[in-house]
């Protein structure tokens, strides 16, 4: 499904695939490792083998090229999508919470990114 109206995003995305560890932020013993399939400055596109409800926040650790050591993040579910029935689903986060460096380090990678693309 292509979206033909005006693009929403403020932050440019890259499609590109890092593995993320995840789990609700509110659970302790609940973490499942997953890949990305775009990322911003803003949020990030993630597949995820279970649906979640929109509003739902999540902690996740991500390994991005840049830094040897994970990015942790808090992002919040806007859209929670069926891929493949009861086997796969596309999670769209906001981020949330990330301090300044973790924000550097996303910045880093987009633009590294988007300029390989273009």
């Amino acid at each position: 499904m292509n979206y033909a109206g005006s693009e929403r995003r403020r932050h440019p995305r890259v499609n590109s695939r890092f593995i993320v560890s995840y789990r609700i932020l509110e659970e302790v013993n609940n973490a499942d490792i997953s890949q990305t399939k775009n990322i911003s400055l803003g949020g990030m596109l993630l597949t995820t083998n279970r649906k979640f409800s929109i509003g739902t926040n999540l902690a996740l650790e991500i390994r991005l090229p840049f830094d040897p050591n994970p990015i942790m993040i808090i992002g919040k579910v806007l859209e929670s999508r069926e891929i493949s029935k009861d086997l796969i689903y596309d999670a769209r986060l906001a981020f949330l919470a990330i301090d300044e460096r973790h924000r550097k380090v996303i910045k880093e990678t987009v633009d590294y990114y988007l300029k390989k693309k273009g």
